[in-house]
């Protein structure tokens, strides 16, 4: 039965965790009453469940022992989880997230180090056959700007909680030095910081990008009473902030099996009309930016509401026809 499988393979986990000197193959199969080549089928077993598994010479034939205990079960990664942490890095630097590709590395150097050096070696081959078999498809748009001083500034100040003080190249007044109350960061096409300034509790976003002579004070900065990062979010399309309206788009046939494995919104809902159709509906600000995505849509997509998404789209389209036919 499956069940006394597994009871058999745990006790020879247990049996190579407590040996000192190790277990040959004839040993496994004597303690648990199989053949030998059931004990070299459930070795294989254990290999891919334990990487750090040691083979220990001992002429004229091999022993085997786990030497960390069970416990590497839940520590030691395996390939596709080191893939998985270098490919994370790789997409990063890609796009020119400078900052946060440096520190996944430093993790990923930090987890080869604490393992034995035989696991290292028996998951080379496989780590290798899996980065060469994957490749990361960077979207073309804007490199986001990283610098790991300001960063650095930057959450020192959120988790301190104490207000910043920097130089905004931005905005109407490009220069003028702003104090703010910093509450998260936003990684994208663009950095942001969130932050309100002065006494305002009205979250406002800061290019990451445009600060300089960035400052942490030696003065508390306390978010708003209830404030939360995702649910700032989750107000806008985007990144930009301005009235919160209700939105609602007619997704035509040809277009509804993309729509419904589509996220326009956290707060979507879509409902399958009769002729195949579907219609999507949030809440959410930033009309320009939804207008700048729909673009993609090409036919698929027409507007129910609101009038300004509408009137965001005509006014879109009427720039780009007139700058392609000048």
């Amino acid at each position: 039965m499956r069940h006394e499988k597994a009871a058999l393979l745990l006790e020879l986990a247990r049996a190579l965790a407590s040996s000192a000197e190790g277990l040959t193959l004839d040993e496994m199969a004597a303690r648990l009453g199989v053949g030998r080549r059931t004990a070299e089928r459930m070795r294989d077993a254990l290999r891919d469940l334990f990487p750090h598994m040691e083979e220990i010479e001992d002429p004229p034939t091999r022993r085997f022992r786990i030497p960390a205990g069970l416990d590497a079960l839940f520590q030691t990664p395996d390939a596709e989880e080191l893939a998985a942490l270098h490919a994370a890095a790789e997409q990063f630097r890609q796009a020119g997230a400078g900052a946060r590709a440096a520190a996944l590395g430093r993790l990923e150097a930090k987890v080869l180090s604490a393992m034995r050096a035989p696991a290292r070696r028996r998951l080379a081959p496989d780590l290798e056959a899996v980065l060469q078999a994957e490749a990361i498809a960077v979207a073309p748009g804007p490199r986001p700007f990283e610098d790991e001083a300001v960063l650095r500034r930057v959450r020192e100040a959120i988790t301190g909680l104490r207000r910043l003080r920097f130089a905004y190249q931005g905005g109407s007044t490009p220069g003028r030095v702003r104090e703010v109350t910093p509450l998260g960061l936003l990684f994208g096409r663009s950095n942001y910081l969130v932050a309100s300034e002065g006494e305002s509790r009205e979250p406002r976003t800061w290019r990451l990008d445009r600060l300089s002579e960035v400052e942490v004070l030696d003065m508390a900065g306390l978010p708003p009473p209830g404030f939360s990062l995702a649910a700032f979010v989750d107000r806008s399309f985007g990144i930009y902030q301005d009235a919160v309206e209700d939105v609602r788009l007619h997704v035509l046939p040809h277009g509804a099996d993309e729509a419904l494995g589509w996220r326009f919104h956290s707060t979507q809902t879509t409902e399958i009309q009769p002729d195949g159709s579907v219609m999507v509906a949030f809440r959410a600000s930033g009309m320009r930016e939804l207008a700048w995505h729909l673009f993609s849509w090409g036919d698929k997509v027409r507007i129910v509401a609101p009038q300004r998404l509408k009137d965001m789209m005509s006014e879109q389209l009427a720039l780009a026809i007139a700058a392609h036919q000048a």
